[in-house]
């Protein structure tokens, strides 16, 4: 059986000098499909994406895209080997215009970014309208477009959201959804970690309940929600 695309695998580990939070967690998933991280506070799951940005420093484990080993890759290299996160919160040049933070995404490349920026714009239509006001003066929902369409400039293999959905109202998160399914369906792999449970276990191929920096459920998105153990205890019955 194939390796997945994308894989965290078995990851033990921390920040700086600190306790482990990651306890032999393992995070993978395959090309062009959509795996969500969630659990309870405190879980490790930001951190567990975090560790597969190389972020931390693992203790044990490994991290490895397209069956290439990136485990000692900084962030930066692993932006050139395909990879573009999106942190939940300071993750748009609030001074810049919508256009120049987008062109701020591109700055690795050295092609013409014209026809991706186009692209974006299809996903995101409202930032068409506003690519000339301040990046800063937008809704949260804006915004966080805005922070998806820079990732997208760097033609990313596999885009990492952070919470992409926190602070945003209703419609702005199933709207933020169904074009996250849209960048899936371009055959852009997703790992994101999300905050609305229920909602984000509906879109994923394949979903990872984590407790204590430990797996503790894993199965497709429609698995975890047919479990009548994750549905009490983590999805509000």
């Amino acid at each position: 059986m194939a390796e997945p695309f994308l894989i965290g695998d078995a990851m033990t580990g921390g920040y700086g000098r600190g306790a482990d939070i990651l306890h032999g967690c393992t995070i993978s998933v395959d090309e062009g499909k959509i795996a969500v991280i969630v659990g309870p506070n405190g879980a490790g799951k930001s951190t567990a994406m975090k560790a597969v940005f190389g972020m931390l420093n693992l203790r044990e484990g490994a991290v490895r895209i397209a069956g290439k080993d990136i485990t000692h890759l900084s962030p930066q290299d692993r932006v050139a080997e395909g990879m573009a996160f999106v942190p939940q919160t300071s993750n748009i040049f609030t001074s810049m215009t919508v256009e120049e933070n987008l062109e701020m995404g591109a700055f690795l490349r050295r092609d013409d970014i014209t026809a991706t920026m186009e692209q974006v714009y299809e996903l995101f239509p409202i930032l068409r309208d506003k690519r000339r006001q301040a990046a800063g003066e937008l809704s949260g929902g804006q915004r966080q477009q805005v922070a998806v369409g820079r990732a997208l400039m760097t033609q990313p293999k596999v885009l990492m959201l952070d919470e992409p959905t926190a602070g945003v109202s209703p419609i702005v998160m199933d709207e933020l959804f169904d074009r996250i399914i849209e960048v899936a369906r371009a055959g852009i792999t997703i790992l994101m970690v999300e905050q609305n449970a229920r909602q984000a276990l509906e879109i994923a191929d394949t979903g990872y309940v984590l407790v204590q920096g430990r797996n503790a459920y894993t199965g497709t998105g429609a698995e975890l929600m047919a479990d009548d153990e994750v549905r009490r205890t983590f999805l509000g019955g």
